[in-house]
């Protein structure tokens, strides 16, 4: 019984982690109809920034200054990357997406020489300290993370739907096009979802690599698939639809390397994906689009 509650808890965990990261594939997706391949790589280099930055500041300056800078990470992808293919066809821009998260890895791959670094999370004392939960010692880095995931998601519904922002991405997701004619600044609502996102997955970042403290530059490749899975799991474009999805990879993952069919953890993920894909394509949560003619 300790034993499941531990892998429950740390499911759990996992499962906010990648949540964090696939609120921001979903929300791409939902108003630019695109995969941001580079997401799981735009995680992990804000992992590779807090380990710079933690070597020459205290940790509660390091901390928001590592999300600042993976803001602007992000929203310069966006500028330099997307924004100009904003009329071609979208296999272009996937291909653009797939280029910079190639980019992203090997300037990475350059910057550490290919050596592994040691995320700081000992320097961090409310992530790093343990509490004994059903006789099983854990992190509370494992314990807050459901806690800041339904703070943030809570707070990013009211954004979405209680402000003006939160309207123009609506309105976006909804018609591109009409919401242009109608005097929404399409680019600035675009960019705004591109900072929500690079925050929520520097948020991830931190929490996910308290727990996995060593960073190598392709760190984010599988967290980044496992959260675009769990965000067609859950209906991609739809942001509890990736909330939930992601819960239920991080629980079955958890669980699964809880037995001795711990080396099938990550074939079950993306298992789960075809099955989803063939049952249900529009996922637990997604809605069926009709294409006018």
């Amino acid at each position: 019984m300790e034993f499941f509650a531990s892998l429950l808890v740390s499911g759990v965990s996992l499962g906010g982690q990648y949540a964090l990261i696939a609120i921001g594939y979903t929300m791409v997706y939902g108003i630019l109809r695109l995969i941001n391949f580079a997401h799981g790589d735009v995680f992990m280099v804000s992992g590779m920034i807090m380990v710079y930055m933690s070597t020459v500041l205290p940790w509660y300056v390091a901390i928001p200054l590592s999300v600042i800078v993976t803001v602007i990470l992000g929203g310069t992808i966006e500028r330099v990357a997307y924004k100009p293919l904003r009329s071609a066809p979208r296999m272009s821009v996937m291909i653009s997406a797939i280029g910079v998260s190639y980019l992203l890895q090997n300037l990475m791959t350059y910057i550490t020489a290919g050596q592994p670094q040691y995320y700081p999370n000992n320097r961090i004392p409310f992530l790093s300290k343990t509490v004994n939960i059903f006789g099983t010692p854990t992190q509370w880095a494992k314990l807050i993370t459901p806690v800041i995931v339904v703070a943030l998601v809570v707070a990013l519904t009211y954004l979405i739907n209680r402000t003006k922002v939160g309207m123009a991405m609506r309105a976006v997701s909804k018609d591109f096009e009409t919401s242009q004619l109608m005097g929404i600044k399409i680019n600035s609502v675009i960019s705004t979802t591109f900072i929500i996102g690079s925050t929520l997955a520097a948020v991830g970042s931190i929490l996910y690599f308290s727990n996995y403290s060593v960073i190598v530059p392709t760190s984010g490749a599988l967290p980044g698939l496992r959260a675009f899975v769990a965000a067609v799991v859950g209906g991609i474009g739809s942001i509890p639809g990736a909330v939930v999805g992601a819960f239920v990879v991080g629980i079955c993952e958890s669980l699964i390397r809880g037995t001795d069919l711990a080396t099938f953890a990550d074939a079950f993920t993306f298992a789960l994906l075809i099955i989803i894909l063939v049952v249900k394509p529009t996922g637990l949560f997604g809605e069926k689009t009709t294409d006018k003619v």
